[in-house]
């Protein structure tokens, strides 16, 4: 017996007939697939074409008069018999419209609601409210609503079903001007479908035991002649393969021609060569496509860190401040960004930020946002407005629907006013003159993108010479050792305060080095940003404290204004002509806040004097409460020109410009704010 089963025949046979229950498997699998998707078309086809004939029923016009009527009424009555009708002539089950809730799609409204009589179903009655079944349902009604289909179709065969396994269509019900008034749906039951698959599937089934029963018996009769033979030039040409991995001359099916499961083994040896032989070439050709891949991401991740400022120190020639940041990707190309830059020579705005997602998605969409934030600071707006505006820009075209958090602030470099806005980004850390660093829980606003139309509020920090500020994305608190546990802010802070008073690149390496040990060698999760900006001031050396007049704008303050400078002026040994170019500026100055700021009304203007000590040098600044004007924005006159000849206006400002070494204007926080500024 045990000699009889190590036959090669009975071998032969047993596998045989295994092959063919496998074969037979995958016809009935396939069989089933095919039949059940024909006779779904047909279901489809027949509730579609329902569906058509119950909405020419219904006028989508007359859908207010419907729901009205409360399901009562000649003319609701009338509809909802020839719904009925057509119903119990169709062999649908249900024949229903509905009105979704369109704001969510998560309820609808029966309107109307036939049903199949010899059903065990019951219809739903008019006005009936109920939850969307769903997300899919959500959707499909979404589509329909939306114009993106014309027709819909739910099959539900699985899990726990009310009415069993059904077909259900959905069509549109639009009025005369296009408008989707309901949905108009057919359902039907599959009873009679599982019933004609089952009996298909039993013929088949019952058809291939037979076939492979008369296999076995040809086979047996026949398989030494016809399976020794083949195997053997197989297992030979299988050897060969192995050793050589070349294509063979003479192909399998050539010398084996079997026309069974045989031939269509040596068939597949031959496609088997072929495949991996071509699978070698193709492995080739996508290693070097991936160093390619590679090569382009280390450009990437060049590239985005070109964007962001990373040459330091950053201002050489302003002694003002100190600043230092670094970003440390995730992934090649990260979301996280930081900027600063100054939007003039007494502002500097700092930016820190965070973008959904990972990857070059999110350095894209990061990308983008930094620009808009840029551009919008250059502007001179407050940094409340740049959020605000670049929210706006960035809703208008967000499909990917992807947000950024971005704490923003403009540090007035000559007074330390730091002012700021916050949407939804972390927490900034602060360090007093002498202190230690403490965190600011700032109002935090929405994130960028998140929603249109968003107002966001900013507020002010005073920084003395001494202070600053670290700013960081959620990279430093959040991350992670191999246990999942965060390092957080505690961990943070006392990394900042481990040594407070040193510079802003130390003290970033000081997180980085506390982040790397807490870390270990657990895979970074999230990108690691941080900046760190030290207030150093004007040295006393430099510049003398300001000094400021607060007085009515009228002509008649204007010697008084004079004097308030000139007393500043005499203690310097100002020469005469500098000091006459000065109060011939104070006075065509002073003169137009006077005629034009409040008119016709009169309000409060201040003059600020500083005296910059190496090169000796007095700053004056105007500032008044008024309406926006810039007096630098007109053209100069044409001095060529004869009195007579130029337009009138512009030359005492032109004389201005002329006479002082440096003239600025700007409009901030509601004020006309313009300098001057002359060597002495």
């Amino acid at each position: 017996m045990k000699k009889l089963r190590q036959h090669a025949t009975v071998k032969s046979i047993t596998g045989i007939v295994l092959l063919l229950v496998v074969f037979s498997a995958i016809v009935l699998t396939i069989g089933y697939s095919i039949f059940t998707d024909a006779l779904l078309e047909q279901y489809a086809e027949g509730a579609y074409l329902t569906a058509k004939t119950a909405a020419q029923l219904v006028n989508a016009d007359d859908m207010d008069a419907y729901v009205q009527s409360g399901g009562e009424g000649e003319m609701y009555t009338q509809v909802w018999s020839n719904l009925d009708r057509l119903c119990n002539s169709s062999g649908s089950t249900f024949i229903y419209v509905i009105i979704p809730d369109t704001t969510d799609y998560a309820h609808i409204k029966f309107i109307f609601s036939t049903i199949d009589h010899n059903s065990e179903f019951s219809k739903y009655d008019f006005g009936y409210l109920r939850d969307t079944t769903n997300d899919e349902y959500r959707q499909k009604y979404r589509a329909l609503y939306d114009g993106t289909a014309e027709r819909e179709m739910l099959i539900r065969d699985k899990g726990y079903i009310e009415t069993d396994a059904h077909i259900t269509m959905i069509v549109p019900l639009k009025a005369s001007d296009g408008a989707v008034k309901a949905l108009l749906c057919v359902q039907r039951q599959m009873d009679v479908l599982t019933n004609m698959r089952n009996s298909f599937m039993n013929k088949i089934l019952l058809t291939l035991i037979c076939l492979v029963a008369a296999v076995i018996v040809v086979q047996s009769v026949f398989l030494h002649h016809t399976l020794l033979h083949p195997l053997k030039l197989m297992s030979e040409e299988a050897t060969r393969f192995s050793t050589e991995n070349t294509v063979a001359e003479t192909k399998l099916k050539a010398s084996i021609r079997n026309t069974d499961e045989i031939g269509t083994l040596a068939g597949s040896i031959d496609q088997m060569e072929e495949q991996i032989h071509a699978y070698i070439e193709n492995l080739t050709k996508i290693t070097a496509e991936k160093e390619r891949i590679s090569t382009e991401l280390s450009l990437a991740t060049k590239i985005q860190a070109d964007m962001l400022p990373n040459i330091f120190p950053a201002f050489p020639d302003r002694a003002e401040f100190d600043i230092y940041a670094s970003m440390t990707p995730a992934k090649e190309v990260g979301g996280d960004f930081y900027d600063f830059f100054l939007v003039d020579d007494d502002h500097l705005c700092m930016v820190m930020a965070d973008v959904s997602g990972k990857g070059i998605p999110a350095a894209l969409f990061m990308m983008a946002s930094k620009i808009i934030l840029a551009n919008n600071a250059m502007l001179g707006k407050s940094p409340a407005q740049i959020l605000t505006d670049t929210n706006a820009a960035i809703c208008s075209n967000n499909r990917e629907e992807m947000f950024v958090t971005v704490w923003l602030g403009i540090l007035e470099l000559s007074t330390g006013k730091l002012t700021a806005a916050n949407a939804g980004h972390e927490y900034p850390v602060f360090r007093e003159a002498n202190g230690k660093f403490e965190l600011i829980k700032d109002k935090h606003g929405f994130v960028i993108g998140g929603m249109d139309g968003v107002r966001y509020k900013e507020y002010e920090l005073q920084m003395k010479p001494g202070s600053k500020l670290f700013l960081y994305t959620d990279g430093v608190p959040e991350a992670s050792d191999a246990e999942q546990t965060l390092f957080g802010t505690e961990r943070m802070l006392a990394a900042l305060n481990e040594d407070d008073d040193t510079k802003p690149e130390d003290i970033l390496k000081q997180v980085h080095n506390a982040v790397n040990s807490f870390v270990g060698d657990a895979e970074q999760f999230d990108d690691l940003t941080m900046l760190c900006v030290q207030y150093i001031g004007k040295d006393a050396e430099t510049m003398s404290d300001a000094k400021e007049l607060t007085l009515e704008a009228t002509l008649e303050n204007i010697p008084t204004v004079t004097a308030f400078v000139d007393a500043e002026l005499e203690a310097l040994d100002c020469p005469m002509k500098a000091q006459m170019q000065i109060d011939v500026a104070i006075d065509e100055l002073f003169g137009n806040i006077a005629h034009y700021a409040y008119d016709p009304a009169t309000g409060p203007a201040t003059v600020r004097v500083e005296v910059e000590r190496d090169p000796l040098a007095v700053v004056i600044t105007f500032i008044d409460n008024g309406k926006p004007y810039d007096p630098l924005a007109a053209a100069d006159p044409d001095t060529t020109l004869s009195a007579e000849a130029r337009q009138e206006g512009g030359l005492g400002v032109f004389l201005v410009k002329k006479t002082m070494d440096d003239v600025r204007y700007e409009y901030r926080d509601g004020k006309n704010i313009l300098t001057i500024k002359k060597s002495i």
